[in-house]
């Protein structure tokens, strides 16, 4: 694990490159919101990067590169074609509106290299995993954490699907999504994302010093729920939405769960934005 530290640099001063680059594209566009694309796709640079500097075992190497750069290619087609022909995300929207004119220079600090130093981090068990030389085969660990992860991948893909499905009907227009996953969870797609780096994790912890990478699916989880997910989006949701706070009571917030019954319920449909 010797040549550990220089591939992490080495990622490190990438990805950061990549976001200094689209950075300066968001200041010609004044939309910063074009970083959730970019979000998927730096990490599935860094698990490529990685498969090509590092010496572990080729299926491993194999393992960790498809499981990351499927989620990440995934995520970001999603995230663009939702964005097409929108403006910029309300967060960042807001933001703009509370620092305005210093908003793009601090931008650069506060959004684009701190998610570069996010994703890096997110994906320590892609880029350690690979670099170990032991086990040189796959494990029980290994095919538990790909079936994690595809739990993870199916709840994700299927609760974008059915909120895309729904939007498009114009019938559902300015109601309350409670079906399908939505039913079960507020935030479906959160939860599988959480699973899919709970997956990879597991893949990377059948190696000797994977299990150091613990924090990844940890931190992930942590900023869907507590930071720029569940948050700021339930917060504007409650505002703007009626029939949002109801959906909210019954329903659990990130865990599938059965919905509570509550007097008033009425089937419909609201816009849970997505970020990633």
């Amino acid at each position: 694990m010797e040549s550990l530290v220089p591939l992490l640099g080495l990622n490190l001063a990438l990805v950061m490159a990549g976001m200094i680059l689209l950075w300066i594209v968001s200041v010609r566009i004044r939309d910063v919101s074009i970083v959730d694309v970019a979000w998927g796709a730096a990490g599935a640079l860094i698990a490529l990067i990685t498969f090509f500097v590092a010496e572990g075992p080729l299926s491993r190497r194999l393992l960790l590169t498809g499981l990351t750069v499927l989620w990440g290619v995934r995520l970001a087609l999603h995230i663009g074609i939702r964005k097409r022909g929108t403006g910029e995300d309300f967060r960042y929207a807001a933001m703009r509106a509370e620092h305005g004119e210093a908003f793009p220079r601090r931008s650069l600090f506060t959004v684009f290299l701190f998610q570069a130093g996010l994703i890096w981090a997110i994906t320590m068990p892609v880029q350690v995993g690979q670099l170990a030389t032991e086990p040189s085969h796959l494990t029980l660990l290994d095919f538990l954490g790909t079936a994690v992860w595809i739990l993870g991948f199916l709840f994700e893909a299927v609760a974008d699907r059915q909120l895309r499905g729904f939007l498009a009907d114009p019938a559902n227009r300015g109601k309350v999504m409670d079906r399908g996953l939505w039913r079960y969870s507020r935030h479906p797609n959160y939860f599988g994302d959480s699973l899919i780096w709970l997956g990879i994790f597991l893949v990377a912890a059948a190696t000797p010093w994977g299990w150091v990478t613990f924090f990844s699916p940890l931190l992930m989880t942590f900023f869907l729920v507590r930071v720029s997910g569940m948050p700021m989006l339930e917060a504007a949701l409650a505002r703007r939405r009626e029939g949002y706070r109801e959906y909210m009571e019954r329903t659990s917030p990130f865990i599938p769960w059965p919905p509570k019954k509550t007097q008033g319920h009425n089937r419909g449909g609201v816009t849970p934005f997505l970020p990633p």
